[in-house]
């Protein structure tokens, strides 16, 4: 059984990936581990490419009781079976993916390292609110979402939050008392064996 006080993991899958490799690779993930949560988030812009991996990673996800979300593409949500979406603009399109996808789906959204973001996610009907990235990187603006950013809404808010980008064991040890959920992806899919990854990653959860 999970430790109700440990956070969840919620996957996030490369911004590409062979379809022929990628579902056998992540259901070996999903055997060896407890996830509550995949967000297929693909970099391409090819709408068949999409459509073609959201049912393939569907088809491995639902076999193991795992809700997916994609990221951003609210059309394909109830097309192709899947739980929900995951927003990369902060609360912007919030209640419009709300109003299309009915109360029962899942709305998240990404917030960077704004509270104010957050908030107003949260206020337009977000499921979940993400922060990050919490670990250095050399991509975008170099912001981290720092630790006083959780600690401060898992005391002030109900909306679950997700703690990711970037992540290392020692800022898993460090977040773990104040985030709900680890947003994890390229940390363990770059690595030989993911499922040890992933391991490794929950150890330090403690």
């Amino acid at each position: 059984m999970p430790d109700k006080d440990r956070p969840q993991l919620y996957l996030v899958t490369p911004p590409s990936f062979d379809l022929d490799v990628f579902p056998n690779l992540l259901g070996s993930v999903l055997g060896a581990h407890e996830v509550a949560c995949i967000r297929l988030a693909l970099a391409t812009r090819d709408e068949d490419a999409v459509m073609r991996a959201a049912d393939a990673v569907r088809l491995v996800a639902h076999e193991h009781d795992v809700a997916l979300v994609i990221e951003n593409h609210i059309q394909l949500v109830e097309r192709h079976g899947l739980d929900g979406v995951h927003l990369t603009d902060g609360a912007r399109s919030v209640r419009a993916a709300r109003k299309a996808l009915g109360q029962d789906a899942i709305v998240g959204a990404f917030c960077g390292t704004s509270r104010h973001d957050g908030m107003n996610a949260g206020e337009a009907g977000a499921d979940y609110v993400s922060f990050g990235p919490v670990g250095e990187t050399g991509l975008g603006s170099g912001e981290r979402a720092e630790r006083d950013l959780f600690a401060w809404w898992s005391e002030m808010i109900e909306v679950p939050v997700v703690a990711e980008g970037a992540l290392t064991l020692d800022l898993v040890r460090e977040l773990a008392p104040v985030t709900d959920f680890f947003g994890v992806g390229e940390e363990i899919w770059s690595q030989d064996d993911p499922a040890a990854a992933l391991g490794r990653l929950i150890a330090a959860m403690g």
